[in-house]
């Protein structure tokens, strides 16, 4: 679990920071937002909580470990919530770090490729509401990730159809909703897709543009999380271990 924390951390920054090294801002309102830039490495970071997030519970699963957990702790409610609650800490903390660290590394980068306060880009700052609203709103979707995987991960139990299944909900979904023509369709598919809804949390600029508001698509993936956990926890009630 470790080193998988350490890898969403380390690709999360690499590819933030990244981000901002490669994308320039040569002239005044060149239309990008600086604090979704940063947190680009968002979108890769979650991978790896996802996964980790799975094998939390098929390794038990795998193992025969499963049966020694319930037969200490009968009531099955209580291991998913004990398993959601250590899985939940450890992705907040790790994913504060990462945030944190992907934000302070782009504002050393994002100024000399031109996003400075000449071009209506002032230092980032948690101090900037919708900053600090995109920061703390990017470590709760790494937790709300996490938690799905959790969930899916109980109802199949299998490693990799639960990793297939949460994947494919990221980064598929959102594939499938750009094949759509019709741009009524397109733009209510990207206000339920997880990924893209969850992380309409990032933006800070043009958000009458968004498909749905940051805190909305917030919820919508809550409720996907929600949604898993409930059905992970129902089949795990009643079925044997």
């Amino acid at each position: 679990m470790g080193r998988l924390l350490l890898l969403a951390v380390a690709l999360t920054v690499a590819v933030g920071c990244g981000t901002a090294e490669a994308v320039k801002c040569p002239d005044a309102g060149c239309g990008k937002d600086a604090v979704r830039l940063a947190l680009t490495g968002v979108t890769v970071g979650q991978a790896v909580v996802a996964v980790l997030a799975v094998l939390a519970v098929s390794g038990e699963y795998g193992t025969g470990m499963i049966r020694t957990t319930l037969t200490a702790v009968p009531n099955r409610i209580t291991v998913l919530t004990a398993k959601a609650a250590v899985l939940g800490t450890v992705v907040l903390a790790a994913g504060t770090v990462a945030v944190l660290a992907s934000l302070l590394g782009s504002r050393y980068l994002l100024p000399g490729n031109g996003f400075t306060e000449a071009h209506g880009y002032p230092p980032l700052s948690l101090a900037d509401g919708p900053t600090l609203r995109a920061a703390a709103g990017s470590v709760i979707y790494l937790v709300l990730i996490a938690l799905l995987g959790l969930g899916v991960a109980t109802a199949v139990r299998e490693a990799a159809t639960a990793i297939g299944i949460v994947l494919g909900l990221l980064y598929l979904f959102p594939l499938v909703t750009q094949v759509v023509k019709d741009p009524d369709w397109q733009r209510h598919l990207q206000q339920i897709a997880p990924m893209p809804a969850g992380l309409a949390v990032q933006a800070t600029a043009d958000l009458n543009e968004l498909p749905i508001g940051p805190w909305a698509g917030l919820c919508v993936l809550a409720l996907w999380t929600a949604t898993a956990l409930l059905v992970g926890g129902l089949l795990l009630r009643g079925r044997d271990a």
